[in-house]
């Protein structure tokens, strides 16, 4: 052995020495590191949901180095073995996650050279924490993208429940909060189906994005392993359409690149805002003074003082926690944007908006498919509870705003008159019948005529709500045949 061998065997830890430091990097530094900079900078206590991705990711490097020859068949049956403890520990929770250690990478690879030694050292050859996180990141979040999916499917589906239920049911139509036209309850509520359908298309899209692997990019730069990244890629399921691996193919943009954690984020943020004006239609609709639905008691609250309450709190909480969403949103952006490249300790702070944004909208989802869509019943096979329509106060609420006036201009058009000339002739027709405060219906038919003398006894079919909803007989219109219509087309894209 040479002198500078033995100095540096002389100087170098030993194997029990190594197993039980606080960092993986300490052996440069001269001083530890202070209790309050360990809290500060952990993020063991929250990345932890990251164990499955993490351990998953970690067997299939090991896969890859053992099939490279750039570790043996023996590391490689150490490894799996040791994850498969681990596993055990964590699901039974009796895995001991520790401060010292800062985050779910090291406190795993600690424990795992722990239980099978060098092998456990080895496993983090040609990879960094930089490419492992953000492959765990995507692993973690492509799942919870999947489970996202399934869950705007059954609101969804709730919502096509309802509407079903109400396509003959006339609602008030409103623009600027006034009364409009009528419109069919069902047409109102698959225009919601509308908006969480392409929200469900935005996290398909997302996720093809996320399912693209950084891992093999090390610290920034690549490495000088003969790592085979296609392979790991096909192993973890990071793959196109077509079965082809998804690969990073920059190393630099493979390790800072938090693009799909925003781009998630603001997909979120748009779900939100559909369940935000969902929530804001439930509310006013639910209120005494219009009484239109009710809500099922299960997801409202009663007054500490007025004893006659019940309040809409879950509208009004996803409502509320729209914002919360859209300020992840905000906090992802801004922490990227004066980041150079590569990676930086700034994207410790990705995780927690991320992961208390997959957390919010997950748990408004589930409960917001519920309450529109109620609980099934075991005993009758039926769901119940839900949202309970008040066809009466609905229909009643439509006929006082002369939600038929736009009709009769129609009515005149198809008469020879211009559309302005009609528009101004009905405005006249709907003074006087404030005037005499009915509605326009309720108009003599020699009243009708004063404003126009091609105005005959066939103009109270178009007066009327129902004879309104079903001349809006056009693709995408409010026509109960038109619902029907987009009923089965959801139905048979819900299948």
């Amino acid at each position: 052995m040479s002198k500078a061998q033995a100095t540096s065997a002389a100087s170098a830890p030993s194997h029990n020495q190594l197993d039980t430091k606080a960092q993986a990097w300490s052996a440069l530094f001269s001083e530890p590191m202070s209790d309050l900079v360990k809290r500060y900078t952990s993020s063991v206590f929250f990345d932890k949901r990251l164990w499955q991705a993490d351990i998953a990711g970690s067997l299939a490097h090991a896969e890859m180095l053992a099939a490279q020859g750039i570790i043996g068949a023996e590391d490689h049956a150490s490894i799996q073995r040791g994850m498969a403890q681990i596993t055990s520990e964590i699901e039974s929770g009796a895995f001991e996650w520790k401060l010292d250690l800062e985050d779910v990478h090291l406190n795993i690879e600690a424990r795992l050279t722990q239980l099978v030694g060098d092998a456990g050292k080895r496993l983090h050859t040609g990879r960094s924490r930089n490419d492992q996180v953000a492959t765990d990141v995507r692993l973690w979040l492509r799942g919870e993208i999947d489970l996202i999916g399934d869950l705007l499917k059954e609101l969804q589906v709730s919502l096509v429940d309802v509407a079903e239920q109400n396509v003959e049911v006339i609602l008030p139509g409103f623009t600027h909060l006034q009364v409009a036209q009528p419109v069919s309850f069902g047409h109102h509520m698959l225009a919601y189906v509308e908006m969480f359908a392409r929200d469900a298309e935005r996290m398909a899209d997302v996720r093809r994005r996320t399912n693209v692997l950084p891992l093999g990019s090390a610290a920034l730069a690549g490495t000088t392993y003969p790592l085979d990244r296609e392979r790991v890629a096909k192993t973890l399921g990071m793959v196109d359409a077509q079965g082809a691996p998804m690969v990073c193919q920059n190393s630099l943009d493979a390790v800072s690149d938090r693009d799909f954690a925003i781009e998630f984020t603001a997909a979120a943020s748009l779900c939100m805002v559909h369940v935000s004006r969902l929530s804001e239609e439930l509310i006013i609709w639910m209120s005494q003074n219009f009484g239109f639905i009710r809500i099922a008691d299960r997801f409202t609250t009663g007054s500490s003082i007025m004893p006659q309450k019940k309040n809409p709190d879950v509208p009004e909480l996803a409502r509320g926690k729209t914002g919360r969403v859209v300020g992840h949103l905000m906090g992802l952006i801004t922490l990227m944007k004066g980041q150079p490249l590569a990676y930086n300790k700034d994207n410790q702070e990705d995780k927690e908006p991320l992961f208390d944004t997959v957390d919010t909208l997950k748990d408004t989802l589930r409960i917001f498919a519920e309450m529109v869509g109620g609980q099934l019943n075991p005993a009758t096979g039926k769901k119940e509870g839900g949202i309970t329509v008040n066809p009466q106060a609905m229909e009643q609420a439509a006929l006082k705003g002369y939600a038929t006036a736009t009709d009769l201009a129609d009515y005149l058009v198809k008469k020879g008159l211009p559309f302005r000339d009609a528009h101004e002739t009905v405005a006249h027709a709907v003074k006087a019948a404030q005037s005499h405060a009915c509605d326009l219906s309720e108009l003599p038919l020699n009243v009708l005529q004063g404003f126009h003398p091609q105005i005959e006894k066939d103009v109270y079919e178009c007066l009327s709500l129902r004879g309104s909803l079903n001349a809006r007989n056009t693709l995408g219109g409010t026509a109960p045949a038109q619902v029907r219509a987009q009923l089965a087309r959801h139905r048979a894209r819900l299948a």
